[in-house]
């Protein structure tokens, strides 16, 4: 429901906007521009449905290897204690719960074209528990927000386009963007929590979160002292070895308990492949109502709402250049990164803008993007509360990455 009013919104504030540029602005072509850029995104998501195939066919494959070798049964033994906990819904032992941790554990590091199929992997074994086929159940709803808050060790992209940019230490945005991150993720955990009666106190889940955070901690202390190369060389080392030794140990195991990997591979291939054509009318969908949004004008005239209504509540104008890239993340992850490369084009890499842009767009994923492509894969129409509490995860991230800019980068 939620998302198929946001869709609609899309399309109405778009011809509303276009109206208003051809009235006002004397701007006659605007209609004509708006109907190419919904062809040319069409077009686009067509493409990105067709590259994320060849991933899906060989990650699905993978998982499905160690599926049958018994290494996913094993991971979800590893982490039964505090998933059977926050998923009730979901069985002791259950695949779904090695998937959606090799999910988690891949978005950590960064590592998107594998954390897409093991979060699509996760939410197919999760629709084989949904009573309900077309509504999302509260198992996958939770998984979804966690997948949606964005939290991420290390941002290596991020630090890339700052050295490019001339930043003095490309690196000085890390420890404040895992900070907001960590609360995005945190306040969209406490916002399903709160609307599925999940016990977030009882001592189990309070141990594993905690333990999260220690190591959370130990890796702010020990990157925190290494320069923006060193840390982008070790990022890359351990996402690289981490993705590489699962492959492996995956076949280890096949081998180990004599599962003819190869079949196993090509069944999972299959599914991967089922999975990404059924994809690409959701991301066909959102993806155009975004751009069709953003084409006419319509994004543009939002940003100087919140501009101008941010100036009549007192908030520091240092923040309205750099609020582009936080109302685009949530829509589009591409045009996010454009809005931050422009805030630090325009501003300075190193000014309180183009920092700030930079954690808006560390701070959190694209939700919509995330919530049509996992929720497609499985045909579940009804989202019920995800939308909502990927958007309180998001709206968490902003507030503390502007809250965390004022604290480390103090004018």
């Amino acid at each position: 429901m939620v998302l198929n009013v946001v869709w609609l919104f899309f399309f109405f504030a778009a011809f509303a906007a276009c109206l208003v540029q051809c009235v006002w602005l004397g701007d006659t072509a605007i209609f004509s521009r708006v109907l190419q850029e919904s062809f040319v995104m069409s077009k686009t998501a067509f493409e990105i449905g067709l590259g994320l195939t060849g991933v899906l066919t060989f990650w699905l494959g993978i998982m499905k290897v160690g599926e049958q070798a018994g290494a996913v049964a094993l991971l979800a033994r590893l982490v039964d204690p505090l998933f059977r906990r926050l998923f009730p819904g979901v069985p002791a032992g259950h695949p779904a719960q090695g998937a959606m941790l090799l999910n988690i554990g891949a978005n950590m590091l960064g590592l998107d074209n594998a954390a897409t199929p093991m979060g699509l992997k996760a939410m197919r074994a999760l629709q084989e528990l949904n009573p309900d086929p077309d509504r999302a159940s509260d198992a996958q709803i939770l998984f979804i927000v966690l997948n949606a808050s964005g939290l991420t060790l290390i941002p290596v992209s991020i630090m890339t386009y700052r050295a490019q940019l001339g930043a003095a230490n490309p690196a000085d945005v890390f420890l404040p963007i895992l900070l907001a991150t960590f609360f995005s993720t945190l306040f969209g955990l406490l916002a399903v929590a709160w609307v599925q009666k999940i016990r977030l106190a009882h001592p189990v889940v309070l141990a594993w979160l905690l333990g999260m955070g220690a190591a959370v901690g130990g890796t702010l202390l020990h990157f925190a002292r290494l320069t923006a190369e060193q840390m982008a060389a070790q990022s890359a080392f351990v996402s690289g070895f981490t993705l590489f030794a699962i492959i492996v140990a995956f076949l280890g195991f096949a081998a180990w308990k004599k599962v003819q990997a190869f079949e196993a591979f090509i069944e999972g291939a299959k599914e991967g492949f089922s999975t990404a054509v059924m994809v690409i009318p959701y991301l066909v969908a959102i993806l155009v109502g975004i751009a069709v949004f953003r084409a006419s004008g319509g994004m543009d005239f939002l940003m100087r709402g919140m501009a101008w209504l941010l100036s009549l509540l007192g908030v520091p104008e240092d923040i309205v250049p750099a609020l582009p890239t936080a109302l685009m993340k949530p829509l589009s992850g591409s045009g996010a990164r454009g809005m931050m490369i422009d805030a630090m084009k325009t501003y300075g890499a190193d000014s309180f803008a183009g920092r700030l842009a930079c954690m808006f767009q560390g701070a959190a994923d694209t939700t919509f993007y995330v919530v049509a492509v996992y929720f497609g894969a499985v045909g579940v129409r009804n989202t019920r509360h995800a939308v909502p509490c990927c958007l309180i995860a998001d709206l968490a991230g902003v507030v503390a990455a502007v809250l965390l800019a004022f604290l480390f980068f103090p004018a």
